[in-house]
């Protein structure tokens, strides 16, 4: 039997190999501050997340005939993703003009933003067109329309990108439970090119480049990002352990929602340590805190308490708070679940905030103790 002719797909599909054996042996290991079998164990897992989104949203992406996919899901976590927002992201291009139709589902926050995509995934990924509920026009059924591209308009319209780039809509709901497991707070999300026709059949240099997508996002998010601690942070990221920076904005990061202020910090708690976090809720649209693992992974917020916004953590009148992170439920109110890890991140996000933001004071404390100390 004659072999099959060569391709360049199956060239793409070498590479893509290749790229998946260096984050096994370069990416985690050592050189990424990775020594134990759990590190390992937890960076295969965002690895296969990180593959799961390149083939649901990276390896047929087409401007010309673009389609809105879930950025992440309880099984599907990257950048950062947060267990009270629905994300969509679609591929947009200067090429064409679009038309979005979505619906708010009654979010306590939503925006939309356009993004120009210097390497999808990458936060040096420049914000470039925003709008929010508070500029966007809506209809009396919560339902709205966008053109993105032609000539500009007033009111629901954007620039597209100068070359490539993407939407992103974020719907947050200040809900008693997380809308990412909650199919009635999904909205739906739909994007057209006006006046566009179909695009041709998969070719070999279309499902090449599309492998090649693939495989440019994991080598962006593994072996091509700087290990964790180096490099020059951001001034609301704290490289001290369990001390938390004054939130601020994220100008125009990548991935960020522009209108909104954050706060990061790594924790480090041992088995009978607790950490003893008191603050004040600020005048804002939407607030909580969560717990990433060092790849920007939520923790498991369908199955435990890791991640508390306004409507579920205790607070006095005032908005004063105190909340707990600790490997065992310690029986006290707005305890935050590491799962039982020494080490994770703590991460605050604060929509459309007014004023001054109190920064959130954080204390190690032993857990035979805590109660005493609230």
């Amino acid at each position: 039997m004659d072999p099959l002719p060569e391709t360049e797909s199956r060239r793409a599909l070498a590479e893509l190999g290749e790229v998946l054996r260096d984050a096994d042996e370069r990416w985690v290991s050592p050189e990424w501050n990775l020594y134990t079998a759990d590190d390992a164990v937890e960076a295969h897992r965002a690895l296969m997340h990180y593959l799961q989104w390149g083939l649901v949203g990276l390896f047929e992406r087409d401007p010309s005939a673009p389609r809105f996919e879930r950025l992440v899901t309880p099984n599907r976590k990257l950048l950062g993703d947060n267990p009270d927002t629905v994300y969509f992201e679609a591929p947009v291009s200067a090429e064409y003009a679009y038309r979005v139709r979505g619906e708010t589902k009654d979010a306590d926050y939503l925006s939309i933003t356009v993004e120009l995509s210097a390497g999808w995934g990458s936060m040096d990924n420049q914000v470039l067109g925003v709008l929010n509920d508070t500029t966007l026009d809506v209809d009396a059924d919560g339902r709205f329309e966008i053109v993105i591209g032609g000539e500009p308009q007033q009111g629901n319209w954007l620039a597209p990108p100068p070359e490539e780039g993407q939407i992103i809509s974020r719907h947050y709901f200040e809900d008693t439970t997380h809308a990412g497991t909650d199919p009635d707070r999904w909205p739906a999300m739909q994007i057209e090119v006006i006046d566009g026709t179909p695009p041709p059949r998969p070719s070999d240099s279309a499902v090449s480049a599309g492998i090649r997508r693939v495989a440019a996002f994991i080598r962006e998010l593994t072996t091509d990002r700087v290990p964790m601690a180096q490099g020059e942070p951001r001034s609301w990221v704290s490289l001290v352990p369990n001390e938390f920076p004054p939130p601020g904005l994220p100008g125009d990061l990548g991935l960020a929602a522009t209108d909104a202020a954050y706060a990061l910090a790594p924790f480090v708690v041992g088995p009978d340590e607790a950490l003893v976090i008191r603050g004040r809720w600020p005048r804002c649209r939407y607030a909580n805190i969560s717990l990433w693992n060092r790849h920007l992974q939520s923790l498991d917020y369908a199955n435990r308490s890791i991640s508390l916004n306004r409507a579920q953590m205790v607070a006095d009148a005032d908005g004063r708070f105190t909340a707990v992170i600790s490997h065992i439920d310690p029986g006290v109110p707005n305890w935050l679940d590491t799962e039982g890890r020494p080490f994770g991140i703590a991460f605050w996000r604060f929509m459309l905030p007014e004023g001054d933001i109190e920064t959130p004071q954080a204390e190690l404390v032993p857990l035979a103790d805590l109660r005493g100390r609230l």
